[in-house]
C-alpha cells in the first residue's frame, strides 16, 4: 500500500507541477489543428477522475463521473481542484481497503499516468516549456 500511495503522491505532483506552469490562455488551447479538447480540459478530467475513483475506493464500487470544477480554463479552480482531489484520494488511502478499492486506486494511478502522456503531446504541440520535475521524471 505504501508504494502505491508514493506513485500516486509523484503522479499527482508532477500534475501540479505542470498545471502551476500554464496560465489562463494556456489552459484554452487545443493540440494544434488536431481534433482535440483543450489543456484545461485535459486538467479537468484529472480532477473528475480523481474525484469519481474516491468515491468508487470509499464504497467500494463505481459510482459514475463526476467534476466540480465548473470552468476548466480557470486556472485557480484547476489548482484548487488538483489540490483538494490529491487530498480526497489520500484520506481513502489512509483506511484499510479491500481488494476492490485497491483496484480503483491502480486504475486512478493508470488514468493519471495517461493523462502525462497525452499533456506532454500538447506542450510540445503548442511550444510550452515543461517545469523541472518533468524533464528529471521524464524524457521531455
Amino acid at each position: 500500500m505504501k508504494i502505491l500511495q508514493q506513485r500516486l503522491a509523484t503522479a499527482f505532483n508532477l500534475t501540479e507541477d505542470l498545471a502551476k506552469t500554464l496560465n489562463q490562455e494556456n489552459l484554452k488551447l487545443p493540440l494544434g489543428t488536431l481534433p482535440s479538447n483543450t489543456i484545461g480540459e485535459q486538467f479537468g478530467c484529472i480532477i473528475g477522475a480523481r474525484e469519481s475513483y474516491a468515491r468508487a475506493i470509499e464504497q467500494g464500487a463505481w459510482a459514475g463521473y463526476t467534476c466540480s470544477v465548473s470552468d476548466c480554463h480557470s486556472q485557480d479552480q484547476m489548482l484548487r481542484g488538483l489540490q483538494t482531489s490529491g487530498l480526497h484520494i489520500f484520506a481513502r488511502l489512509e483506511e484499510s481497503l479491500q481488494e476492490e478499492q485497491l483496484q480503483y486506486a491502480f486504475l486512478l494511478l493508470e488514468h493519471e499516468v495517461q493523462h502525462h502522456g497525452q499533456l506532454i503531446r500538447y506542450m510540445y504541440g503548442n511550444r510550452l516549456p515543461f517545469p523541472p520535475s518533468w524533464h528529471t521524471r521524464y524524457t521531455v
